[in-house]
């Protein structure tokens, strides 16, 4: 297995810049696979899953391997569902342990063609698109807003169009916004009817030339590395203020971990200050992808903490919570669980590892999360650093540029 190592710089000033965001790629991708005369995407992102996206898209196989792709797997699944031809879709050995009943149940409610392979409720999927010809959908809005996205992408190529009803809380909710504005800037008529209900008309997409924002969820990593520093500014360009991004949360929430920024002229910058909350309480409900930063972050300030809406975290690319449990205690940290939707830290430390080495169990998030801690732990070893290649494939070189020594073995 791949390993490296990681020491911190002393002192960090540098511009990065950051990968497109993939939530956005990924819902741009499929929107303008179903426009007509559809025209080119500016600054889409290399990373894997937008990749396997791409690919897909560009010449629909019999058989479509989206590996860890998760976003991927819901998006076409809606996408082959109302698309001509039978395909099957399929993914790694996590990815057919990942749950997607309720994303099929939803599409058979419209008339789709779609059947297991293997177990039941899980890919592989074996999908005949068709025109679907009912309009209406409940499901739940408890257990992940790619399922209502995938829904609602393919609203406007439905001849009656869809009206989407959600039941029980609704998590990610930035999530879904995002996608309504994509899909409005495409020229789709969707919007919001109640809290719980949402209304596309059956009106094409437009061509439309599009640019692509850069990735909060990325920057979230830059935000760490200037708290958990001595001495940092850094440079983010590409970032848009009024971000649809729910992840440009990341900037309110540092700003009371000793982060400041600003943004002018679309070009994002974050410095060191003094400010240092006593302890953090937040909901991560609409920003799941930002739990594992801050749960890293605050452990190393010492600041206590409490976070709950997480239980989307346990169908991620890993079981979230069960990993940040572990790898935490590597560093001497002990966490609580409740009810499998909040993690709390009251202060409690145990004996770290003497050479902690972090697991990164295939998640992207796991390895940028927990690597800024070379800060606190000189000569912090990460297993399986590849994996950043799912979001953020320049991760390691941009830490190097900004005075990261990173040396590669192999364990």
């Amino acid at each position: 297995m791949k390993q490296i190592t990681i020491t911190s710089p002393r002192k960090i000033q540098v511009s990065v810049s950051l990968p497109a965001s993939k939530s956005i790629c990924n819902r741009a991708l499929i929107i303008n696979a179903l426009t007509q005369d559809c025209l080119p995407l500016k600054n889409l992102s290399d990373c894997d899953d937008t990749q396997v996206m791409q690919t897909a898209l560009s010449a629909l196989q019999p058989v479509i391997d989206i590996k860890a792709a998760g976003t991927a797997m819901r998006f076409l699944s809606a996408f082959l569902a109302v698309s001509e031809g039978t395909h099957i879709i399929t993914g790694t050995q996590r990815m057919q342990q990942r749950p997607i009943g309720i994303l099929v149940n939803a599409l058979r409610s419209l008339g789709a063609d779609i059947t297991y392979i293997g177990k039941e409720g899980f890919p592989p999927l074996r999908i005949t698109g068709k025109n679907l010809p009912n309009k209406e959908v409940t499901l739940s809005g408890s257990v992940s807003s790619q399922y209502i996205s995938a829904l609602l992408m393919i609203g406007p190529t439905l001849t009656n169009g869809l009206t989407l009803t959600l039941t029980d809380e609704i998590i990610s909710r930035p999530y879904i916004d995002l996608t309504l504005k994509l899909m409005s800037d495409f020229g789709a008529k969707v919007k919001w009817i109640n809290d719980h209900q949402l209304k596309v008309e059956p009106h094409p997409y437009c061509p439309t030339a599009y640019t692509i924002e850069n990735d909060w969820s990325a920057a979230s990593y830059w935000y760490e590395i200037c708290a958990l520093s001595d001495d940092a500014i850094i440079q983010l360009p590409g970032l848009f203020p009024n971000s649809p991004q729910g992840d440009s949360i990341v900037a309110e929430l540092f700003s009371v971990l000793g982060v400041e920024s600003r943004i002018e002229k679309q070009v994002l910058t974050l410095h060191k200050t003094a400010k240092k909350a006593n302890r953090l309480e937040y909901n991560f409900i609409n920003q799941p992808d930002l739990a594992q930063t801050f749960v890293v972050t605050c452990a190393l300030l010492n600041i206590p903490f409490h976070f709950n809406g997480l239980q989307s975290l346990k169908i991620k690319e890993t079981d979230r919570i069960t990993a940040l449990i572990k790898e935490m205690k590597k560093l001497g940290y002990v966490l609580t669980e409740t009810n499998g939707c909040s993690l709390s830290w009251n202060g409690e430390r145990c004996t770290p590892d003497a050479n902690p080495c972090i697991t990164t169990y295939e998640d992207h998030r796991m390895a940028m999360a927990f690597a800024p801690a070379c800060f606190i732990y000189k000569n912090l070893q990460v297993n399986d650093p590849d994996v950043v290649n799912k979001s953020y494939p320049q991760y390691w070189q941009h830490l190097i540029n900004a005075g990261f020594h990173i040396k590669e073995g192999n364990k």
